[in-house]
């Protein structure tokens, strides 16, 4: 079977399914595993990655305007590949592929291969994604097996670090809009023991006003910024302007995580990103 992915996260769910070598070929944005770099790239972008929150924002908010996705497929690539499977997404316009421009282009293959739209907006809808993609890969046990751990993995860190007086956390997914992270982002803090004060689990991460933020009073401030990693979360920050929202957040507990590679990717290592939350809460609660 040939098998092509358009998002990161699902790149990471069929590594877990061990469906590695028959994946041919990829998005612009996977990563990892590692062996995934040298496959050929069949999505691109023209929004320069290493501008602003701010610049990186109204650009694509000009691409939509405008009728453009911020994120297209190279037609010839894809076509080229063969693929049985593309599996591409129906939850986010931003960070990766819409689903309608694959289901077009596959309708033209001969023979047209099956496509698979991921839309899990919760822990339990990204298992069930991971279920359904190994099911239409002829994987069906290994992803009935990888869907019962990651399950039982998040209730015992659930059991374990549970709080009578949770810890209050808000999770900024980007910094300029400000928006806090919504989908899994919140079952993710409260399996860490914690409590998310800002949004709902499968919630959309939404804009929102610093000073409902700073109303919220949280006790830590999680910076998880959609796409960007640590060091990159950490230069966002720095640049913020002064004003009331860097004197608040000069005043609270604020911690940086990898949102790229722990929080803004459905996929397995969703359980790592709750591990790292839980050092987070741990560590302030000392």
């Amino acid at each position: 079977m040939r098998l092509v992915s358009l998002l990161p996260g699902a790149t990471e769910m069929l590594a877990a399914l061990g469906a590695l070598d028959e994946l041919v070929g990829v998005s612009h944005e996977c990563d990892e595993p590692p062996e995934v770099r040298t496959l050929p790239r069949v999505t691109a972008t023209p929004i320069n990655p290493t501008r602003s929150s701010a610049e990186i924002h109204a650009a694509v908010q000009q691409a939509v305007a405008e009728g453009r996705q911020a994120i297209g497929i190279e037609a010839d690539a894809l076509l080229a590949l063969r693929p049985d499977v593309i599996v591409t997404q129906m939850l986010c316009d931003v960070c990766a592929v819409a689903d309608g421009e694959a289901i077009r282009l596959a309708r033209v293959m001969d023979p047209p291969p099956r496509v698979v739209a991921l839309d899990g907006r919760t822990l339990g809808g990204v298992w069930d994604d991971i279920a359904r993609l190994a099911t239409a890969i002829g994987r069906e046990v290994e992803g009935k097996q990888l869907a019962d751990s990651l399950r039982a993995e998040v209730a015992a860190l659930a059991e374990r670090y549970h709080h009578t007086v949770p810890l209050r956390v808000v999770a900024v997914e980007w910094l300029e809009p400000l928006f806090l992270a919504g989908h899994w982002v919140p079952e993710m803090i409260a399996a860490a023991g914690g409590v998310d004060v800002g949004a709902s689990a499968g919630s959309h991460s939404t804009v929102r006003d610093w000073a409902e933020v700073m109303a919220l009073q949280p006790d830590v401030v999680l910076v998880i910024l959609c796409g960007f990693d640590e060091a990159r979360a950490r230069e966002e920050l720095e640049a913020m302007p002064e004003g009331p929202a860097r004197a608040w957040l000069a005043t609270q507990r604020v911690v940086v995580l990898d949102g790229n590679a722990y929080t803004s990717r459905p996929g397995p290592r969703l359980v790592e990103g709750i591990r790292k939350i839980v050092e987070v809460l741990v560590n302030s609660d000392e």
